[in-house]
């Protein structure tokens, strides 16, 4: 906790004054430029792997970057995606799923379900991963845990991707061109961020991939 009060310390006679006009600014309003749907790993940093500021990105993370689809689970997330898109109109929804994924671990075979036993809240939370398996990639080999794990976690962005397209304020954005939607894969690491291509059906570096976005 000394670790937290201490940042906290050097926010308010550091880094707080230098951005005194941005924080006025946002004080009132806001207006980012994307959603960010990612997993709730501490790992996870959207704003120093982006290199963001604050207003920037409207940020929602969850286990295992999970997006119910439309009418499952009224909640948290599904809130976030109407407020984002509806209120304040995003240019850009990105879901975000990253290497080492303890959640998507979890539900591998053989002893998944045995895993989960003590957990029944995230046992039912991670039901929602199930569909990712159908969107696993050809020719994975089943035999290799390492292999597994990363083909399911690309595989679980894919199936997160159509989950938050079942979303109608998503669905009426997409149809009138008002948002664009991202499927990204985080190497923690590397630090490289993968992209979902869904003319080629494949995840090619970032780098390589230029964005249609709105500079």
């Amino acid at each position: 906790m000394q670790r937290l009060l201490d940042g906290y310390a050097k926010f308010r006679s550091d880094i707080f004054p230098r951005q005194k006009d941005r924080f006025r600014l946002l004080a009132d309003r806001q207006a980012p430029q994307a959603l960010f749907l990612t997993c709730a790993d501490s790992r996870v940093v959207p704003d120093m792997i982006l290199q963001t500021e604050p207003g920037d990105l409207f940020v929602c993370r969850t286990v295992g970057n999970i997006v119910p689809p439309h009418g499952q689970m009224a909640g948290g997330v599904s809130s976030t995606i109407e407020y984002a898109v509806e209120v304040l109109m995003v240019r850009h929804i990105i879901l975000c799923g990253h290497s080492d994924c303890g959640a998507i671990k979890a539900v591998l075979p053989p002893d998944g379900k045995e895993k989960l036993a003590h957990l029944p809240i995230t046992a039912q939370w991670l039901g929602f991963v199930e569909s990712a398996w159908r969107h696993l990639e050809p020719g994975v080999n089943a035999g290799d845990p390492h292999a597994l794990h990363t083909a399911l976690i690309h595989a679980n962005v894919i199936a997160q991707l159509e989950n938050l397209k079942t979303h109608p304020e998503v669905a009426r954005a997409l149809v009138h061109h008002n948002v664009q939607v991202h499927g990204w894969y985080y190497d923690i690491l590397t630090g490289v961020i993968e992209t979902w291509d869904e003319q080629t059906r494949e995840f090619t570096s970032l780098e390589q991939t230029e964005l249609t976005a709105d500079r």
